[in-house]
């Protein structure tokens, strides 16, 4: 049989106990030793709560860290495609602008039309919601004043005409509209 030649070394002794613990209760129930039980107790009870708080705050701000991603990766992906809708809209407003010129082929002003209006139903499935500004009052922010008409025909800051069509894309204006507004004549 082998020998353990670290506890061969090793003397085997009687526990011997701290003769502080082994005296009378009285010390351990005097009064400077319960102030510093109970300051000691009082210490880590408030630096347990500070760690609650912070861990709850620290907790807190992650869900509302996350919130926000997702909130940003939603909106993303929700208007991801709102810039290649709004290089397309030129192509719109040529359309729009050939069918105003007068062709004699009919057959190729129906054709024209027919492209316009089938890349019109395809963007406005995408989102694409185009504004209906004409008699609106005049808004800056989703109208482009181009001219100032004085005239009594109108209520002033109402729009009479509109130049270039404006779109928004699901709820967000995507373009303003290019508009003519009505202004109240001067008096002399």
């Amino acid at each position: 049989m082998s020998r353990d030649p670290v506890t061969d070394h090793v003397e085997k002794t009687p526990v011997e106990t701290n003769p502080d613990v082994n005296n009378d209760q009285a010390h351990v129930d005097s009064p400077a030793a319960m102030e510093a039980i109970t300051a000691e107790r009082d210490r880590l009870s408030a630096e347990n709560s500070e760690l609650q708080d912070r861990f709850l705050r620290f907790q807190a701000e992650f869900q509302n860290f996350r919130k926000r991603a997702d909130k940003d990766r939603l909106e993303f992906s929700e208007y991801a495609s709102m810039e290649a809708v709004r290089t397309l809209l030129p192509i719109i407003d040529d359309f729009e602008r050939a069918l105003q010129t007068e062709t004699s082929d009919k057959t190729y002003a129906q054709g024209m039309d027919l492209i316009r209006q089938r890349l019109f139903d395809t963007l406005k499935k995408l989102g694409l919601e185009p504004m209906v500004v004409q008699g609106e009052p005049f808004d800056p922010h989703v109208h482009h004043a181009v001219e100032m008409v004085e005239t009594e025909d109108a209520p002033d800051h109402t729009v009479l005409a509109e130049f270039q069509r404006g779109y928004n894309f699901k709820g967000r204006l995507l373009r303003p509209a290019m508009v003519k507004v009505a202004v109240e004549p001067k008096r002399d």
